[in-house]
């Protein structure tokens, strides 16, 4: 099948059309809009150290109430079909929540948390079931390339909408808003409604596979959970595996925090917002090609170098982050972390697959992604405890250096299998 028909395939291009919805809310709302308008305008007259705790601890919940839904919501993806209808339900809640976040009150930032928790939730659960729905559309030997046609549509829709909201917080007058803030919050019910009509092609056009006949959610989640500890004992069989998965979760919790915690973090440090949301948006367009050059890195040195590499640059980065002072210098900072975001973000996927034991790749890497889910509690709680103890916003952002140094040290200990699969003793394998 030639390439260009492949992205052109209806239910294909549909499903694709997903992660270009929903990556408007994880740039303009998550990363970008949210944290800088909660501490200046829903929290204001609070100290910034005390906002940075509570957008800590919302993410922290956010990110257990998805780890702990991950091995339920795979279950009944997997087994009872009707993946289009959670992948829906689950965007509405998402897509409700966002548009909320229009009416509330300068000041109201229970509520304005609320709304945001409520967002997160159905932005991640809903990725389970569309991540789910890609067999549904591409064949096996089109998995790569229908992937990467979905996460590059992501990148594309997301970094488009995000660089228009940060336009109308610029240059509101433009748009006929009244100013900055106005700007926000019209932006917020943009991506309410950009995430809802580029769901519709998903929800009209994939047809889905039909799950096991006469299997319920409730049976779907009992048997999810029983093959959740029975892969939980096959990961401890494997002792680079286990090692790996415990660094991976160290370090990886860190990458997260810094994602959704940097703009709040420019914020608290007094820096322009128009100068933190420019600079989040340089991010974007850093990563993408960086991540391809990490790849080419990791081929020469190899995988687990490349990922030491990048933690040692994001260690050195927190601590860099410390004394910054000025615009510059957080663009700067934007600039490093854009380098290594996705570079060790791919190199971990793929040094995870040298060390998976041969024929269970499906089983350890649902595992390994359920370990992403839940690589955003540690990070976002450390900030926001560090902040009220210390009340100091740099020393809450300078402790993510203990996840990267603790993730890096137990890296170490894990052996590279270059070219070897690892049977349970963690000798080397059948050659891949």
């Amino acid at each position: 099948m030639a390439v260009s028909s492949l992205y052109t395939r209806k239910p294909l291009l549909s499903w694709a059309l997903y992660d270009w919805a929903n990556s408007a809310f994880a740039t303009t709302v998550m990363a970008g809009f949210f944290p800088a308008f909660f501490q200046r305008y829903w929290s204001l007259g609070v100290d910034p150290t005390v906002s940075t705790s509570r957008l800590g601890i919302a993410n922290a919940i956010a990110g257990f109430v998805v780890a702990a839904l991950a091995p339920m919501l795979g279950a009944i993806a997997d087994r009872c079909g009707r993946r289009k209808r959670f992948l829906v339900a689950w965007s509405l809640l998402g897509i409700v929540g966002t548009a909320l976040l229009w009416s509330v009150e300068r000041g109201d930032w229970w509520m304005a948390t609320a709304l945001f928790v409520a967002g997160t939730i159905g932005f991640a659960a809903s990725n389970v079931f569309y991540d789910a729905l890609l067999l549904d559309v591409a064949s096996d030997a089109e998995l790569d390339r229908a992937s990467a046609f979905g996460y590059s549509l992501g990148y594309l829709g997301g970094g488009l909408l995000f660089a228009v909201n940060v336009l109308m917080t610029v240059k509101p007058a433009w748009f006929g808003l009244a100013d900055a803030a106005e700007a926000v919050r019209v932006s917020f019910l943009m991506v309410a409604a950009w995430w809802f009509v580029f769901m519709l092609p998903l929800a009209l056009n994939v047809e889905e596979k039909p799950g096991e006949a006469g299997v319920t959610i409730g049976a779907a989640t009992v048997a999810g959970l029983r093959e959740l500890r029975a892969t939980l004992r096959q990961v401890a069989r494997y002792r680079e595996l286990a090692l790996f998965l415990l660094a991976y979760w160290l370090y990886i919790d860190a990458v997260n925090t810094i994602i959704k915690m940097a703009v709040d973090y420019g914020v608290a440090l007094g820096l322009p917002t128009a100068s933190l949301l420019a600079a989040l948006l340089m991010t974007q367009f850093v990563a993408f090609p960086a991540a391809l050059a990490f790849g080419w890195l990791g081929d020469r040195i190899g995988a687990k170098r490349g990922i030491l590499l990048g933690i040692a640059i994001y260690t050195l980065a927190t601590l860099y982050a410390f004394f910054l002072d000025s615009v510059v210098e957080f663009f700067i900072l934007a600039g490093v972390i854009g380098l290594v975001q996705g570079g060790v973000q791919s190199l971990s996927r793929s040094f995870f697959g040298r060390l998976v034991p041969l024929g269970k790749g499906g089983e350890f890497f649902g595992f390994y992604n359920m370990m992403g889910k839940f690589a955003t509690v540690v990070g976002p709680l450390l900030v926001a405890v560090v902040a009220l103890t210390t009340g100091s916003s740099r020393a809450s952002i300078a402790s993510l250096a203990i996840l990267f140094v603790a993730g890096g040290l137990v890296l170490l200990k894990v052996r590279d299998p270059a070219f070897a699969r690892l049977d349970p003793a963690g000798r080397s394998g059948r050659a891949i």
